[in-house]
């Protein structure tokens, strides 16, 4: 499915606008115009174009010599609006640069401006083009799911497309929140957490039972009807009636008290205690807003911050700073407008939104938002009120992530500028890859990745590597390094080709935004060891002719293992170390034992997983309900390796034809 096919709800785009959302997604039915071996560029380029277009609304692009995309915008008129950069006055240093760099345009008309927005939106996220406002930390929001299946209803944390049956409440700023929220919610409505797989073997209540955070209904300790109450309350908790299901609590625990069974006057008097819990840590939850999203926009130093906290059911569920990446020239409104329209690309849209700045064609941005949501959607600046003193408060919190992030970048700056120094590099990097491997005796290899850039941490551009090549000795540290790195480096070559020495992959004329970029290529590696793993890694990227494209580096644990302790060696100086307290050595101590963090959470998911991994996941043909049937007639997976075609024919779900390719798999290996 296409990200328009999410962004248009089924009922609310008609077929016709639908199709349009498609073709801008694939790229499908763009005009190009422009190779036509004029060989015009910039202004003259954009001239020649106005003569051809249409007044009508639609999407245009503009692109460089290499044929990257600039920049994506939107218009009532494309012939007036694409005019106004072919008079070549009056422009920002902004627009004038990429005018200049313009040498080639595409179009695509919609029928209405407010398609064209969507389109926009679309493209820009998809494209990531230079010159537009770009939401960088895209993650999805986490939810909470009450499940309505067949089973026992449960309570999960959810991300991604809503494909299970079942009700959803959030967003949740964070993971933690959610994972939070639904330990208390646990505690209060003893609501099962367990998978169904699990949910269907049991013959006798799990320890959660015993320490009273689930009703267990897998083995009827409580009955349907008591166990669906639970669910109910749950549900009205997290619909925002918390006051009725409290004071409903309150009142069973003060008749049990009356009637002296103390023992489940006690049992209410903790699900009491587990729900003021969750509100405790729920903040601010005004009165007089039940769905909305708050935003608020702080701008300084040429940078921006927008906070944004998200209400649900009359509660706070969390919220969350961002950062976008704009030119330093955009007012706050333009760079607010622009994050809207890219936010609610594919998230679930309330139906209000507060803003702390009025934005340039609000109107048309809540008609937008109405169509992807299929719900009326108001968007509003408060000016007096609950509402405005929420919009400070939200603003407020603009202002200090802002500060922090501001102080977190010039300490970072300063950091990898002596980082520079101390390694003899022309400028600060503004890439550092840091490379470490994982294992136990050799089994379950893992490789590892993290990225350091003048922001901190990348996180949404760590890797990880299973080893898999069935050369390397089991325990062979050097030969696991070399697969990792070549395989990283021929997949940087196919997807970006092999850059000139030095080369920072991104044009900073007339953005000083970008200085604070991670480019794709890294300009340093670090790599978790000594002249052994570094001399593994110079020789594939000789290999691969990058010798002269990357500075390595290997950091050695020093004597006893000692952090303080630690030798550095690099191609042409001798190993050395730096003082205990040097910065620099704690900046490097810092990623490294990141990159070790990662590799062992990796090397630790990948050894759960053979663990926990069943022999009948081997066979093709064999989902789940196929594999639940046979464990629940036979046992286990050994007894199943020993049934006989016969045997296996009698499971419901299981054909003639699968029966004997389960016989199969266990009878054709010698093994068993």
């Amino acid at each position: 499915m296409s990200k328009a096919d999410e962004a248009a709800p089924e009922g609310v785009v008609d077929k016709e606008t639908k199709g349009t959302l498609d073709r801008a997604a694939s790229f499908d039915g763009w005009e190009d115009a422009g190779r036509d071996g004029t060989g015009l560029k910039g202004a003259e380029l954009i001239q020649a174009f106005v003569k051809i277009l249409p007044n009508a609304p639609g999407v245009y692009r503009m692109l460089n010599d290499a044929g990257d995309v600039l920049y994506v915008g939107k218009a009532r008129s494309l012939k007036k609006r694409v005019s106004n950069y072919a008079q070549g006055r009056g422009h920002t240093n902004r627009i004038a640069g990429m005018v200049r760099a313009t040498a080639n345009m595409e179009f695509i008309t919609t029928r209405t401006e407010t398609e064209a927005l969507l389109l926009e939106a679309n493209l820009i996220k998809r494209l990531r083009p230079r010159f537009n406002v770009l939401l960088r930390d895209d993650k999805s929001f986490p939810y909470i799911l009450l499940t309505e299946d067949k089973l026992a209803p449960g309570i999960y944390k959810h991300r991604g497309a809503r494909s299970r049956k079942g009700s959803y409440f959030g967003p949740f700023a964070s993971a933690q929140a959610v994972d939070r929220t639904i330990n208390s919610l646990q505690r209060a409505f003893l609501l099962r957490t367990c998978t169904d797989s699990m949910y269907e073997s049991r013959t006798r209540p799990c320890l959660l039972h015993q320490i009273k955070r689930c009703a267990a209904p897998c083995t009827g300790e409580v009955t349907e009807d008591t166990y669906e109450a639970m669910v109910d309350e749950a549900k009205d908790f997290l619909s925002g009636k918390s006051q009725k299901v409290k004071a409903a609590m309150s009142e069973a625990m003060q008749e049990a008290a009356e009637s002296l069974d103390f023992e489940r006057a006690a049992i209410y008097r903790d699900r009491l205690a587990a729900l003021s819990h969750v509100q405790s840590h729920q903040g601010i939850n005004p009165q007089t807003v039940e769905e909305a999203d708050v935003f608020a926009i702080h701008q300084e130093g040429g940078m921006s911050c927008i906070q944004v906290f998200f209400f649900r059911t009359g509660q706070n569920w969390g919220n969350r700073a961002y950062f976008p990446k704009a030119d330093a020239s955009l007012s706050a409104s333009e760079i607010l407008g622009a994050f809207l329209s890219q936010f609610y690309d594919d998230k679930p849209c309330p139906r209000q939104i507060l803003i702390s700045e009025a934005v340039t064609e609000q109107t048309l941005l809540g008609d937008a938002l109405s169509i992807r949501a299929g719900h009326k959607v108001a968007i509003s600046v408060p000016q007096r009120g609950e509402k405005r003193d929420l919009m400070d408060h939200v603003r407020a919190n603009a202002k200090d992530a802002h500060n922090r992030r501001l102080a977190e970048t010039s300490t970072q700056a300063s950091l990898l500028k002596g980082f520079a120094e101390v390694f003899d590099i022309d400028t600060p990097p503004r890439r550092i890859e840091v490379y470490d491997n994982s294992h136990i005796m050799g089994t379950n290899a893992v490789g590892g990745m993290i990225v350091a850039g003048p922001e901190g941490f990348v996180k949404n551009q760590y890797r990880k590597f299973n080893i898999k090549s069935k050369d390397i000795i089991p325990g062979d540290d050097f030969g696991m390094m070399r697969e990792v790195i070549e395989r990283r480096f021929s997949r940087l070559v196919k997807e970006y080709g092999i850059p000139e020495p030095n080369d920072a992959n991104i044009d900073s004329e007339d953005d000083a935004q970008l200085e604070t970029a991670v480019p794709n290529w890294p300009d340093v590696l670090l790599i978790d060891g000594g002249q052994g793993q570094l001399t593994a890694v110079n020789q594939v990227l000789k290999e691969l002719e990058l010798q002269d494209s990357v500075i390595t580096i290997g950091v050695a644990k020093g004597v006893d293992r000692d952090a303080g302790r630690e030798r550095f060696f690099q191609a042409g100086n001798k190993p050395f170390s730096l003082p205990p307290r040097d910065p620099v050595l704690y900046f490097i101590q810092r990623m490294r034992d990141e990159a070790h963090r990662f590799a062992i959470g990796t090397h630790r998911a990948r050894r759960k997983k053979e663990l926990t991994k069943n022999p009948l996941d081997e066979i093709g043909g064999i989902g789940p309900s196929r594999k639940r049937s046979l464990l629940h007639h036979f046992g286990t997976a050994k007894a199943v390796s020993r049934a006989g075609v016969d045997d296996l024919r009698g499971v419901e779900g299981i054909s003639d034809a699968m029966a004997q390719l389960i016989y199969d798999h266990f009878h054709d290996d010698p093994n068993n």
